[in-house]
């Protein structure tokens, strides 16, 4: 089965993270998506918002109609605890080993190869990631191994060539400028495969939604009906978030 493992702080989830998924479902037929919200992410100055707990109830409410996208806690606090009347019957990985604790942030090649240990050796895993977070992952812990570990599916946006993608690759993997140099203007979409190196390119699925903005309008008492799920509006209005 093809696998797809989506990270994030999801704080909130909203509508761009859902697209993504879907998109990438359909692009690389994947059999399952695993929404992973982290604990304590090691790329961001500051840390999320609302609670881990808050912000995986939001995770399992917004992808509760969608048989194949599945919540989990890999990322959890090690010590985490959850009311029953919270479990999703979707989530059938909560006896998946943990990844996560309080002091240590949540580095992907440690998600990853937790995860792959459950799987099945036919299994395929991709790692669904935005362009934004993608141009840095050169920067990411053991960087190289994570793309030996899998394939990666990258939302593109408007503005970003598929020189921009591959120069964003650890040096290792990095072609010479002088090779990539005529892709500049080539815009970021379709399948990248070079040594070592596996990239599907999307670039349907621009939607100018970000997490701050959906917090800041909470804060204003905007509605937000547009950006997230019914599900998760009514959620952080029943739990007071963001306000």
């Amino acid at each position: 089965m093809n696998i797809g493992i989506f990270g994030g702080t999801f704080d909130p989830i909203h509508k761009g993270h859902l697209a993504l998924a879907l998109s990438a479902r359909e692009r690389c037929e994947l059999g399952r998506i695993y929404f992973v919200p982290t604990n304590i992410p090691p790329h961001k100055s500051s840390q999320p918002v609302a609670s881990y707990f808050h912000r995986y109830a939001m995770t399992a409410l917004a992808v509760q109609s969608e048989k194949t996208l599945v919540p989990s806690l890999l990322e959890s606090p090690a010590e985490a605890a959850f009311p029953n009347n919270t479990d999703d019957k979707k989530d059938k990985d909560k006896k998946a080993p943990r990844g996560g604790s309080v002091a240590a942030p949540n580095y992907s090649i440690d998600t990853i190869r937790t995860l792959k240990r459950s799987l099945k050796k036919a299994d395929r895993l991709f790692f669904l990631i935005g362009i934004d977070a993608f141009k840095d992952i050169a920067k990411w812990r053991e960087a190289e191994a994570l793309f030996g570990e899998c394939d990666f599916i990258v939302a593109s946006r408007p503005g970003y060539s598929l020189a921009d993608v591959a120069g964003a690759l650890p040096e290792k993997f990095r072609p010479r400028a002088e090779v990539t140099k005529p892709f500049a203007r080539q815009p970021a979409r379709g399948d990248l495969v070079l040594p070592g190196v596996t990239l599907h390119l999307l670039d349907d699925v621009n939607q100018k939604i970000s997490a701050t903005e959906i917090r800041a309008a909470v804060k204003a008492k905007k509605p937000i009906r547009k950006f997230v799920p019914e599900s998760v509006e009514e959620y952080i209005k029943k739990e007071g978030l963001y306000a």
